[in-house]
This record gives C-alpha cells, sequence and structure tokens, in this order.
C-alpha cells in the first residue's frame, strides 16, 4: 500500500513526537512511526526515567506545536546551577558556585519534567490533530528518495510518499544509513544511572551538578512526590563502577549515592527504578540528504550535561520549522534543506566539542587535575563578565 503526506518523521522520541506536533499545528501532514509504543507511566517497563529540562529558547517551539501549556503544571522551574566541585582527598564539597538565572534574565534557565510524563502528554497532543498520524508499533525499514519525495518502507509494508522525511530515529538512525552520511563518535567509556529521588531538604529550584571523578552527578529539581521534595538524578561513571553500583543491595546503593551526593540535598531516598545509558558524543558529517533532515540524535549525541541534548535537538526543529514555514512550497527542497546544514551544523559541532571537554574534565581522576579544574571553576565564576557570558552561550542566547 502507498500513501502520500507533507512528512513523514522517523522516530517517537521525544523529539520526534515534538517535531510530528509542530508540524502539525503548522498545517503539514505528518506521520510519525516508531518500532515501540511510547512508555506513559513511570513504573511501567521500559519507562525512561531521565528528565529533561526545556532551556529557554526551546519554549517558543513547545509553544508553536500547542504543547507548553499542557507541560508547564507538571514542570519545575530552574532557577539556579550549582556547580560543586568535590574532588579533594575526601569526598565533600570544596567549592560550591550558583549560577542565578536572575543575572541575565528575568525567566528561570529553564523548566524540568520527567521523559516518561513528556512522551504521556505529547501523545495526546497528537491523537488531537486530525492532520497528525502517530503510528507506534511501526518501524520505518528503508529510504529511497528522488529530486520531488522520500519513498519510505515502514515494517507494515506500506510505502510513504514525503515531501520531506524528517530523521528522528536516534544514534543508529535507519534513515541516516540509508543516506550513507558518515558520523563522527566519541566513546568515553562511560554509562549513566538515572532515577528518582526524594530527600530532606527542598531543592529551591537549583540544579546541581557535583563534579569528582568519573563524570558529574546531577540533581535535577522535579515536582513534590508524596508530599516530599524530589529530584532526578543522572549519575555519570565509568562503565565498571556503573556496573558495580547497579548490582549492589539497596542499602548499599543508597549509602554509595549519599556519599557521592556529598549530603546537599540531606540524605537521598530511591524512589524508582535504575536504568544505565551509555554515554557517547557524536556528529553527522552532514544535518540533511535529498529530501531528508537530520534532527536530535540522528544527527549529533553529547554527554548529558548542561542540559544541552534535547534543547539542541528542539533548535534543530525550530530551524526547519521557519524554512517550512517561510515557504511551504520549498518543503524538503534542495534549497531549503541545504539552507538548514548551513544554519545548523557548525553550532552543533562547537556544542558537541564543549561538551566533550566539560565531560573529560568532569573524568578527571588524579588529584593534581582535579586541583586544576577547581581552580579554573574558581577563576570563571570570578569574573562577572565572562560568567554571565557563558550562562548566555549554555542557554543558546545571542
Amino acid at each position: 500500500m502507498r500513501e502520500t503526506t507533507d512528512i513523514l518523521v522517523s522516530g517517537g522520541g521525544i523529539a520526534g513526537l515534538t517535531a510530528a506536533a509542530a508540524f502539525g499545528a503548522a498545517g503539514f501532514g505528518v506521520i510519525c512511526v516508531d518500532p515501540s509504543p511510547p512508555v506513559t507511566q513511570e513504573d511501567a517497563s521500559g519507562s525512561d526515567l531521565r528528565s529533561t529540562a526545556f532551556l529557554q529558547p526551546s519554549v517558543a517551539v513547545l509553544q508553536a506545536a500547542g504543547l507548553w501549556d499542557r507541560l508547564l503544571p507538571f514542570a519545575a522551574p530552574l532557577q539556579v546551577m550549582r556547580i560543586v566541585d568535590a574532588g579533594g582527598p575526601v569526598p565533600e564539597p570544596r567549592i560550591v558556585k550558583d549560577f542565578d538565572a536572575a543575572e541575565i534574565s528575568d525567566q528561570p534557565f529553564g523548566w524540568n519534567l520527567p521523559n516518561w510524563l513528556l512522551r504521556r502528554e505529547i501523545s495526546a497532543r497528537l491523537a488531537e490533530m486530525p492532520n497528525v498520524s502517530f503510528r507506534p508499533g511501526i518501524a520505518a525499514t528503508g529510504l529511497f528518495t528522488r529530486q520531488t519525495e522520500a519513498l519510505v518502507t515502514l515494517s507494515d509494508g506500506t510505502t510513504i510518499a514525503a515531501r520531506m522525511a524528517a530523521a528522528a530515529d536516534g544514534r543508529n538512525s535507519t534513515l541516516r544509513q540509508a543516506l550513507d552520511i558518515p558520523v563522527k563518535t566519541l566513546r568515553y567509556g562511560q554509562k549513566a544511572l538515572a532515577f528518582a529521588v526524594t530527600h530532606p531538604i527542598p531543592h529551591g529550584n537549583v540544579s546541581t551538578e557535583i563534579h569528582r571523578s568519573g563524570g558529574p552527578f546531577t540533581l535535577v529539581p522535579l515536582p513534590d512526590r508524596d508530599g516530599k521534595p524530589a529530584s532526578a538524578v543522572v549519575w555519570m561513571e565509568r562503565g565498571p563502577e556503573v556496573a558495580r553500583l547497579a548490582a549492589l543491595p539497596a542499602a548499599e546503593f543508597e549509602a554509595a549515592l549519599n556519599t557521592r551526593s556529598c549530603g546537599i540535598l540531606g540524605p537521598l531516598t530511591v524512589v524508582s527504578r535504575l536504568t544505565t545509558w551509555p554515554i557517547i558524543a557524536q556528529v553527522a558529517e552532514r544535518m540533511a540528504g535529498e529530501r531528508t533532515a537530520l534532527l536530535a540524535e540522528a544527527a549529533h549525541v553529547v554527554p548529558p550535561i548542561g542540559a544541552q541534548g534535547l534543547n539542541m535537538s528542539l533548535a534543530d526543529l525550530r530551524c526547519l520549522l521557519d524554512l517550512a514555514t517561510a515557504t511551504p512550497a520549498d518543503l524538503g527542497s534542495a534549497k531549503m534543506l541545504a539552507a538548514y546544514h548551513r544554519a545548523r551544523h557548525a553550532e552543533v559541532k562547537l556544542r558537541v566539542t564543549g561538551v566533550d571537554a566539560l565531560n573529560r574534565a568532569s573524568m578527571m581522576g588524579a588529584q593534581g587535575l582535579r586541583d586544576l579544574r577547581a581552580g579554573a571553576l574558581d577563576l570563571l565564576y570570578s569574573i562577572a563578565p565572562l560568567r554571565r557570558t557563558m550562562m548566555r552561550a549554555g542557554l543558546g542566547l545571542r
């Protein structure tokens, strides 16, 4: 069977679902496919227990997609980003620096939401849109392009003829591979543990990154849980250490957790499953091929530092959406996709390089190198114009 549409979105992660909603809200016909149905309950098998911080520039995309009003009631604002260096001989804070959004804006840096909840709410939005067809349980298995259309073969035997294919199908993107677009991959030997905790000390809308060795330990504010302050944890470590930690009995894991958190929010209590994610950095050589745009992890992957990952993905989407709505007749044309590549690729490479450097600095194990890292943090924070410039750059503001 053959169907036609304006845009075929391959990938039903948060970026792909948001792309489907945004293009649908702009009036385009959209089909979105993903091999797996979205897991929309926290305690369900396979649920994504990571959280996403939508930084200020991403809100406009979510508003355009008709998503922001339904997400905001569940969001925890991120007013302060606290960087803690605990790289001394004993695991305790020795430098604590608060980067406050009030220095550069009257808004928080961003708003944090659990990933499983985002899937639930965005899927519900798609179900309301008559020009969007979301087809979970169906994969894009092949791609053939010509000057006027992308022909995408689906796992149910359907062929979709689209004016543009949007590859949001992850770091091992089927559509990117079909286009033979190479990637450069950096591997760290790291993994991340992601889970939720409660704690006695309120987080005060402060996101905290604690640096010692192996990678950052991050506490990101969540709304209260059963009347207790709650946070999402992303604990990055070298792969063997993550395997050791994940295998510990619950009491021993919480003891290790509270040592690593340096007691910043008091004793942490785990209130969800533990999930494990591999850490890499990756950049595609091109952001587009014939009749096909790469976005999100099909185009770039970064370690989870500074809330860069999904916000880079939404910057991709914002650029594509602007180009598509400016000249709808050119949707998917060589001219439009060349403009997309020019607008995004240099910035993507720069951000991946920056996050790579931050991750390598956080992994440092030698005491002398950790002392240099602490000194650099102290110096950066002490120079107010530089501090504000770095905060604006992290948000993607000019």
